[in-house]
């Protein structure tokens, strides 16, 4: 790993706790419905072991609408702050992350992007991950090579698979929804995995 040069973070569920996001949005789906809460959740977690789009699949299965997620129901996990400003140190640090416009605004705004380098949203950029154009895009902006970078996040199919196609190295973070993904082949395997964002900050620090 002393190739390292940058680290690339995903933001919900990574940077971001959407616990309380995803109750409110599940809450607001299902109201004046009969469908109970936890079931809907328990749903959730079982759909979320081998398909990390949940929350589109059960909607679909009980023809409910989507309702709109809101990021003012997002928070700044603890420790955030203190991984980057760790890594901060000693690495240069990007974002890689599907979110709506305005990302950079939020991330000041939550007391972060003093410590990132780059933000490359899908937005902004019109791709979105899993596509590896995303993840070419952060390269060639943060000018280092592939394998001089790590991508960290909370999902196998959008962070941890496409990060691994382009040759970069790759942290699992099992926060969120994310967490409860099974790995089923080679390809999906990380190269770390971590239940914690202190956990990164001192295993590169």
């Amino acid at each position: 790993m002393k190739k390292i040069k940058w680290f690339f973070f995903d933001i919900g569920s990574t940077l971001v706790d959407e616990r309380v996001a995803y109750q409110n949005r599940i809450q607001r789906t299902i109201a004046n419905t009969d469908i109970n809460y936890d079931d809907y959740y328990q749903r959730m977690v079982e759909i979320s072991k081998h398909d990390q789009n949940a929350y589109k699949y059960i909607i679909e299965e009980y023809g409910l609408k989507k309702a709109p997620w809101n990021s003012e129901d997002e928070f700044v996990y603890p420790e955030a702050e203190n991984c980057l400003s760790e890594l901060s140190k000693h690495y240069k640090i990007g974002i890689i992350a599907n979110q709506e416009l305005g990302s950079e605004q939020r991330l000041k705004k939550l007391g972060l992007l003093k410590y990132i380098d780059l933000v490359v949203a899908s937005a902004e950029e019109g791709v979105a991950k899993p596509d590896l154009r995303i993840f070419q895009i952060a390269i060639d902006r943060s000018n280092c090579k592939p394998e001089e970078a790590v991508m960290v996040g909370d999902r196998i199919d959008n962070d941890i698979l496409p990060a691994k196609k382009i040759g970069m190295k790759t942290v699992w973070i099992k926060q969120g929804f994310g967490s409860y993904a099974e790995p089923k082949t080679i390809e999906e395997h990380p190269d770390y995995i971590v239940n914690s964002l202190m956990e990164i900050a001192e295993l590169f620090r």
